[in-house]
């Protein structure tokens, strides 16, 4: 699974290159992430635009931990849920180097990652048929993994 993950960092990592380089100082910060509905803990390597991903089920040491649930962690990627609120709500709860974790959330915002688009970026003749799949898993779930269309109607 972490070469999985791995894998898909990189491509979003080459599509999206201005989001490591807006991490400035913290590109080679360790981010804990912590699914706190999920037995597995994750450390985001960004390593200057080469990510690694590592999963384990004991906590793992980073320069700042975001915890909180899965749906709340996935949701933030797609803007589906704003941070602050999160934050102040104590459903996500941000520990260590706060700027890190700040500088992350601004990277990731100005992207504006679709995990559904990279996921289907990575599968080639595939894509069309995962994307259903994950549209079929947000209905299910209701975890956000696609970046939802804003309403530019007035």
């Amino acid at each position: 699974m972490a070469l999985a993950l791995t894998q898909v960092s990189r491509s979003v990592a080459k599509r999206h290159s201005s989001m490591f380089r807006r991490l400035g100082e913290y590109g080679e910060s360790r981010f804990i992430l912590d699914p706190a509905d999920l037995p597995v803990t994750m450390c985001l390597e960004p390593r200057g635009g080469a990510p690694r991903i590592l999963l384990s089920r004991r906590d793992l040491e980073g320069d700042a931990r975001i915890a909180g649930p899965l749906a709340a962690l996935l949701g933030l990627v797609h803007g589906a849920y704003d941070g602050d609120a999160l934050f102040f709500s104590r459903d996500l709860v941000i520990e260590g180097d706060t700027s890190a974790a700040l500088a992350l959330r601004n990277a990731i915002d100005d992207a504006e990652l679709d995990l559904g688009e990279e996921i289907g970026a990575l599968s080639g003749p595939l894509a069309r048929p995962l994307q259903r799949l994950v549209a079929l898993a947000e209905r299910r779930t209701g975890v956000a993994l696609t970046r939802q269309e804003e309403d530019l109607a007035w």
